[in-house]
């Protein structure tokens, strides 16, 4: 149904270097805009490649970072990588955390239905692990939500993690939203 793009790095002749590494130095560098567009640009160049071949995958999801979301036009930026690519916008999904909408409050709400306007989908990563409150799943213009694999590692074990599963998965029919739950890796999850 999808597939999603993750950027990593690989120095010359080097170990690979953990995005727990390198993304908060680029995020407090600034370098992580130009990375984000980079890999903005690159997964869409992918997908419309895949589609051109006529593979199916559904939706591509790109991690947006919160520079990329509030210090750049980034409804511009997505709808120019769009038509240089030529990705129909209903094949990119954008992928958000709690903390970073909570953190612009009217100004994400504007951007975000930015985002939605040109028709890309909204997804809220690691959902559950914020400190948010939830009113936001209604002002926000979202359509999916991630549940972190804090919560789908134990699931099969913990009744607490099995109870929050299912909370998240009643409230995202409530409010009509997709699910998709991080870090499957066995049947009985």
């Amino acid at each position: 149904i999808g597939c999603e793009a993750l950027v990593r790095w690989q120095a010359k002749d080097q170990a690979l270097v953990s995005p727990a590494e390198f993304i908060p130095l680029a995020e407090d560098t600034g370098l992580i805009v130009p990375i984000g567009k980079w890999v903005l640009m690159q997964a869409c160049t992918q997908a419309k490649e895949w589609l051109d071949k006529g593979y199916s995958f559904g939706t591509i999801s790109v991690n947006l970072s919160v520079r990329q979301l509030y210090h750049e036009e980034i409804a511009k930026t997505v709808s120019e990588i769009l038509q240089q690519t030529g990705l129909p916008a209903k094949r990119l999904k954008l992928e958000l955390t709690e903390s970073m909408i909570m953190e612009g409050g009217a100004k994400a709400e504007n951007l975000l239905r930015s985002l939605k306007d040109l028709g890309v989908s909204l997804s809220l990563d690691d959902f559950g692990t914020g400190y948010s409150s939830l009113s936001y799943l209604k002002r926000f213009p979202l359509d999916e939500l991630k549940i972190d694999q804090s919560f789908v590692r134990d699931l099969t074990d913990n009744k607490v993690d099995q109870g929050i599963v299912a909370i998240i998965i009643e409230m995202a029919k409530t409010f009509k939203l997709e699910i998709i739950a991080e870090g499957v890796e066995t049947k009985s999850q």
